[in-house]
């Protein structure tokens, strides 16, 4: 009986350390039961990110093309420059430093030397077959023979963009065509007419080149001049040849309209340089230096001009440089 009883007390060690097993796994799973939770909500983080598609690259929007300032009228001429001659600011530019054919915008400058030279302008001049044969489609009505004073050339080169005039002033000038050539270079260099050369009088020669930057000071020099300012604003002119009157009109169509105050303009076209028209006139009171070169409709250049003008009426930015379309 004593080992029986003895033994009792043997055992209770035995159901403390089950007990403290027992009591450990609930704790355990009690441990893990608190962890998965946090678990579960770790993976699907990762395989949410794992599996999520990677996003397109965004687009770049275009880049718009460069424009200097607001836009402009709808320009057709290529290259373009237009200035207002109170602060010399510019209006309107394409192209402008990009030298072109000038074709009859010759005219200015072969007149502009001229007169300079100090020749007699009263001093009469020959009509020569050579004069002719410089451009024989122009269909002039100066025949070989005829008898014009400098003056009257200078007029009719101006206005009516006669070649015949323009060739006969430049083989009259004192030292023939090299010295007048030199003189237009010459005067090109002077005037900062940096991508100008000429390689004739009458602007039939696609050598004759300029950009528009070079011929706003053309225009400028030759407004200054009087007699240039008259002789290529007169809308028309009677002139005697002989006892024939011939009578000739102005190839710009602006200067026959009220609403235009043009103090100076030049046309121009061959096709090597287009058709062309630079001129100084004034809008809204403000004396703006127009140069339009190469237009390929026949009355482009006239419309362009007309269009330069509405925008400039309408304050469409007239006082910022714009870019013409």
């Amino acid at each position: 009986m004593r080992s029986f009883v003895e033994g009792q007390p043997a055992k209770r060690p035995v159901a403390k350390l089950l007990l403290g097993l027992v009591l450990a796994a609930l704790a355990t799973s009690s441990l893990a039961t608190v962890a998965e939770p946090a678990s579960i909500a770790k993976k699907p983080a990762a395989t949410a990110t794992a599996k999520k598609p990677a996003s397109p690259p965004k687009k770049k929007p275009a880049a718009a093309p460069a424009r200097s300032g607001p836009r402009g009228p709808e320009i057709r001429s290529s290259a373009v420059l237009v200035i207002d001659e109170t602060d010399s600011s510019v209006l309107l530019s394409k192209n402008a430093d990009v030298a072109v054919p000038i074709a009859s915008i010759t005219k200015l400058m072969t007149a502009l030397v001229v007169i300079e030279s100090g020749q007699a302008l009263d001093e009469v001049i020959t009509i020569t077959k050579a004069d002719r044969a410089i451009d024989q489609g122009s269909h002039s009505r100066l025949a070989a023979g005829a008898k014009l004073t400098r003056g009257e050339l200078i007029h009719l080169a101006l206005m009516s963009s006669e070649n015949q005039a323009a060739h006969a002033l430049g083989r009259t000038y004192e030292g023939g065509f090299d010295a007048v050539l030199h003189a237009m270079n010459a005067k090109a260099k002077a005037l900062g007419m940096k991508r100008s050369h000429f390689t004739d009088t009458t602007g039939l020669s696609k050598g004759n080149i300029a950009s528009p930057a070079d011929l706003v000071k053309l225009v400028a020099a030759t407004a200054a001049n009087p007699l240039i300012a008259e002789y290529s604003t007169d809308p028309d002119e009677t002139l005697m040849v002989g006892r024939q009157p011939l009578q000739y009109r102005n190839t710009n169509n602006l200067v026959r309209k009220p609403e235009w105050d043009i103090v100076v303009q030049k046309t121009g076209y061959t096709q090597a340089a287009g058709r062309c028209l630079v001129m100084k006139t004034f809008i809204e009171d403000r004396p703006v230096i127009m140069v339009l070169m190469n237009s390929f409709g026949k009355y482009t250049r006239t419309a362009d001009a007309i269009r330069v003008r509405r925008w400039m009426e309408a304050g469409t930015g007239a006082t910022k440089l714009a870019s013409a379309h």
